[in-house]
């Protein structure tokens, strides 16, 4: 099966809000493991939204002017090359470390599926593609890294 792009959206809820010292490591880095995410191989796109940034341009962007939920929706030429830049970079030190950041999320907090190059993904497909995996389970459509698919 040759490699396709990908699409990927994730949420998380900072334990406390932007500003406090116990999540500045997390808040005052998301500029450099961004640069880090544009500048590896396979990157294609992220979504950006100066209006929704918490952190200072291109900083992590909330939703819903909530700014402890975190958001990122990305594209990325095939999934390998997003898991790589996931577990293998700067990001993956921060991932290991997010229950010092982020509180418990209710279902799956990240979702992966196909993305077709005549559109840009959005927001709100993000969040049907989330809810559609923690209603439905991994499939084709909406998956995470322990599908038997994305092996």
């Amino acid at each position: 099966m040759a490699p396709h792009p990908i699409a990927h959206f994730n949420v998380a809820r900072l334990l406390h809000p932007p500003g406090d010292p116990r999540v500045a490591e997390f808040t005052t880095n998301t500029l450099r493991v961004n640069a880090v995410a544009e500048r590896s191989p396979g990157f294609i796109w992220r979504w950006k939204d100066d209006e929704a940034s918490v952190a200072g341009r291109g900083g992590y962007q909330a939703v819903d002017a909530d700014p402890c939920l975190a958001i990122s929706l990305s594209v990325w030429e095939d999934l390998e090359s997003f898991r790589f830049f996931v577990r293998n970079t700067v990001h993956g030190a921060f991932l290991r470390r997010r229950s010092e950041w982020f509180g418990p999320w209710d279902g799956p907090n990240y979702v992966i599926w196909p993305w077709s190059r005549d559109r840009i993904p959005t927001v709100s497909e993000g969040w049907s593609r989330l809810g559609r995996l923690h209603q439905d389970g991994p499939s084709a459509e909406a998956y995470d890294f322990h599908w038997p698919g994305a092996r």
